[in-house]
């Protein structure tokens, strides 16, 4: 039998070459998670470079002078998020509108400054294809700016929260020209009342959701509004200009309703809460944070809301005759949430939570009057919990806690901050692998021998706050970061046993993006090295009080953690020359410099002027008479602002007196 020649394949023939481009997109698809892998298959030759420009849809750029250099790179971008970028000008915008043109769907300015209605027309005008564009904290556009966005006739979602110089006239051009709007959030527009709120409910008939936020509104809009016969969502926080009195004065109901919000609203009663709800039989969420006294009225108001699944009451006066009410319901809640609420014992929430075993998410924040009961009632009744938050239940014995991990093992997120749980209920909550954040701030019984527990047991941990947990040493976070190796967010503030070796850890964590370890002083540069070598995803580094960092680690961190976006150095022994090294950080933002001893006002001003991404810095009221004013001027007219504090060392309190350690504000 004659042996088949092999037909070489041509020279410079990628096996790539052979698979068609939608398939290629398809396995890029697969690299969204970190965009360091995107970067590393552009670079791997031409053909893969030229693949990933063309697959590219979002784009979150760092500067505004890189504009015209990345549009051209990536000519398909249609979503394009401009929140990290201070400084956008017309002259920007007009950029943008001319390379993405129809392209274009969804701009986010939320974040961004210096333009005007001048550049909003023209992008408005020039890329037909906008559905979605944010102007939120826009404090400076007025009615033209509104008159420009009305030239975006598909605009479908528009965000203008604070943006409190547009007025009713500003708005009703919107609402004229913008017909498809179906989500608009006014949050904080003190300048919009009844009238231009009631031309976007006449005009904007598709309008879904809806944000009217502390507006000056009154009935007069409400009514129109509640006809719009698709409207699923509506906040009428802060409202105040709504009551009782108008509200029962028409007939109201909304068929389409889904999600109420009338937080902070203190002039509405189950009076006017009874006759806004009457028609909303879909309701399915209700929020009254910070409202009316919850009583058996209020409850009985509710009763009949036959679809509600969530009701959310945090800072309301509660009795227990109104939680007995609410467990009567004929409803079964999945989500409750009784954060801060004044008057919560354990006959009125024993009884709620005995009636409604769905509970999916509960939050019982700061309810200092429950004690073991209670818990043993959630913990009996609601085992299909994936969400409990009961920060500052300092009544609950240590014992108590042991139920949780008995009872609830499908928890997901459990905040215990500022709780008496020790080792033994660690261990038994170490039976949750589910959890991905646990909350263990301000546990002062805990130690190393019930955390290790969590670190063997839950490996899909992702948050772990463990704020001056004094108990704690090396040995546990050596757990944790054996066993939980995705984890992101840690917090070890104050945990003054911790070392080096922690951190050395750590740095085996490659997912991690915050981390905060102020006030620990036994770690050094060497182990922030290891950290900034292995951790390239990290955003965010809290090593306030961590004296023994100086200039040795910022090298590191200047060139591993390129995604450094905010960091805080007071009180370490950083100089000039590590602070200066930090400038090759692109995205770096946000920078706390306070009580550097080795940082000269030459030095601060030559790291200032050359981290030109900065848009935020806080630093000791001393430098603000020793640098230059023309300084300030150009960094500000380059999107940075200044915060300055005066304040001097401040001594250590008791861990239970963390309420009152006003440096940690900083």
């Amino acid at each position: 039998m004659k042996k088949q020649k092999l037909v070489p394949e041509p020279p410079n023939l990628s096996r790539f070459d052979l698979l068609c481009e939608e398939i290629v997109f398809i396995i890029l698809d697969f690299l969204n998670e970190n965009p360091l892998d995107k970067k590393a298959f552009a670079l791997v030759c031409r053909s893969f470079y030229a693949i990933e420009s063309r697959h590219r849809k979002f784009l979150k750029p760092l500067r505004s002078e890189h504009l015209t250099k990345v549009l051209n790179r990536y000519p398909h971008v249609s979503t394009l998020d401009l929140s990290l970028c201070p400084r956008i000008t017309d002259s920007s915008l007009g950029v943008i509108s001319g390379s993405c043109k129809e392209m274009l769907r969804s701009i986010n300015l939320s974040r961004s400054k210096f333009f005007s209605h001048v550049g909003l027309s023209n992008l408005a005008l020039n890329c037909r294809n906008l559905v979605e564009i944010d102007l939120s904290n826009a404090t400076e556009l007025k009615d033209l700016a509104a008159a420009a966005i009305a030239e975006a006739k598909n605009l479908e979602r528009l965000w203008l929260v604070r943006c409190k110089s547009i007025t009713d006239i500003g708005i009703g051009c919107i609402a004229v020209g913008c017909r498809k709007l179906r989500l608009l959030s006014l949050k904080w527009c003190l300048g919009i009342g009844d009238l231009g709120v009631g031309l976007i409910a006449v005009k904007c008939k598709d309008m879904r959701s809806l944000d009217l936020s502390y507006l000056p509104i009154t009935n007069k809009c409400l009514s129109q509004i509640l006809e719009l016969q698709n409207l699923e969502d509506l906040v009428l926080e802060g409202c105040f200009g709504i009551d009782d009195d108008s509200l029962t004065a028409h007939k109201l109901g909304c068929i389409s309703l889904e999600t109420l919000d009338m937080s902070s609203c203190q002039n509405v009663s189950h009076v006017g809460l009874s006759s806004l709800t009457s028609g909303a039989g879909s309701l399915r969420q209700l929020i009254l944070s910070y409202g009316s006294r919850v009583d058996l009225a209020l409850a009985d108001s509710l009763q009949k809301l036959s679809m509600l699944q969530s009701i959310k009451l945090d800072g309301c006066q509660v009795t227990c005759s109104g939680l007995k009410a609410i467990g009567n319901w004929c409803v079964s809640l999945t989500e409750l949430s009784l954060s801060k609420c004044l008057g919560v014992t354990d006959e009125g929430l024993s009884v709620l939570v005995t009636k409604h075993k769905d509970l999916k998410k509960l939050d019982i924040t700061c309810c200092r009057k429950i004690t073991h009961v209670s818990l043993a009632h959630i913990t009996n009744s609601c085992t299909s919990l994936v969400s409990l938050k009961m920060e500052s239940c300092t009544l609950i014995s240590a014992e108590a806690f042991v139920l949780i991990g008995q009872r609830c093992q499908l928890l997901e997120e459990l905040d215990l901050t500022d709780n008496e749980i020790d080792d033994e209920g660690l261990k038994s909550i170490s039976r949750c692998s589910q959890l991905s954040s646990l909350k263990l701030g301000i546990c002062l019984n805990i130690t190393d021998q019930g955390l290790i527990h969590i670190g063997l047991c839950c490996s899909k941990l992702k948050e772990l706050d463990l704020y001056r947990s004094a108990g704690i040493t090396d040995s546990s976070i050596l757990a944790i970061a054996r066993g939980c190796s995705g984890i992101e967010m840690i917090n070890i503030a104050y945990c003054k046993f911790i070392s080096d070796r922690s951190f050395m850890s750590l740095a085996k964590c490659p997912k991690l993006k915050t981390l905060e370890s102020r006030g620990c002083p036994l770690i050094t540069s060497l182990g922030l090295a290891a950290v900034a070598v292995g951790c390239k995803q990290l955003a965010k580094l809290d090593i306030k009080k961590c004296h023994s960092i100086d200039d040795a680690g910022m090298n590191p961190l200047a060139h591993f953690s390129q995604n450094l976006k905010q960091i805080n150095l007071s009180y370490t022994s950083v100089t000039d020359v590590g602070l200066l090294s930090l400038a090759s950080i692109s995205c770096l933002q946000s920078m706390t410099v306070l009580h550097l001893e080795g940082l000269t006002s030459s030095g601060l001003a030559a790291a200032l002027l050359a981290c030109g991404g900065l848009t935020k810095v806080k630093l000791q009221a001393s430098f603000k008479s020793s640098l230059p004013q023309l300084l300030f001027e150009h960094l500000e007219a380059r999107g940075c602002t200044f915060q300055w504090r005066e304040k001097i060392f401040q001594a250590e309190l008791d861990p239970k007196c963390w309420k009152l350690q006003l440096a940690d504000a900083e």
